[in-house]
């Protein structure tokens, strides 16, 4: 009868740092993770105490940045399913911070837009991440902002950069501008 059982690995074998792949950047991405965790922790936080996740953040966020955005264009915005969109959009509905309007043009187009309570809580969410940027910023020329913009924009699969140049890099109208 053959031998099942499992291989032992040697723990040193297997906690060797950068020896079998010195190509692959593991101080940066160790960052990536880093900077991720704590850039989201702020609206973590506040999405909890809703019942709420990152997906809701995530459709609040564009909505706000383009609103009367499509259910199709928010879709592939967010590269998410159908399905998953719909149960969290119908949260957002249901909770008053987002409406659904038929478009103008096709009736079978529903827009999105935030209500005041939605833009409420969209600004709130995005203040602690703009505060860590303006500080993370603070310390650079100027000019270094392109280059941080531009590094980011290189991280976005080349299909999907057009996205970003649609969604426009413009400041939302303020609360009073809005009203």
């Amino acid at each position: 009868m053959p031998d099942t059982s499992a291989r032992r690995i040697d723990p040193a074998e297997e906690t060797a740092p950068n020896s079998e792949a010195p190509e692959i950047d593991f101080d940066l991405i160790e960052l990536f993770f880093f900077a991720y965790r704590d850039f989201t922790s702020d609206p973590d936080h506040m999405l909890d105490e809703l019942g709420f996740g990152r997906a809701h953040h995530r459709i609040l966020h564009f909505i706000n940045r383009r609103p009367g955005l499509t259910v199709a264009e928010l879709l592939d915005v967010l590269q998410i399913t159908k399905q998953s969109l719909a149960r969290v959009l119908k949260q957002l509905i249901d909770t008053g911070h987002v409406m659904q309007v038929q478009g103008p043009r096709d009736r079978r187009q529903r827009e999105l837009h935030l209500t005041a309570k939605g833009r409420a809580l969209a600004l709130a969410l995005a203040a602690p991440q703009s505060r860590r940027i303006s500080r993370a910023l603070a310390d650079l020329k100027p000019e270094d902002r392109s280059t941080v913009e531009h590094f980011l924009k290189e991280m976005v699969n080349r299909e999907f950069r057009q996205q970003v140049d649609n969604l426009g890099h413009h400041e939302p109208e303020s609360a009073e501008e809005q009203s």
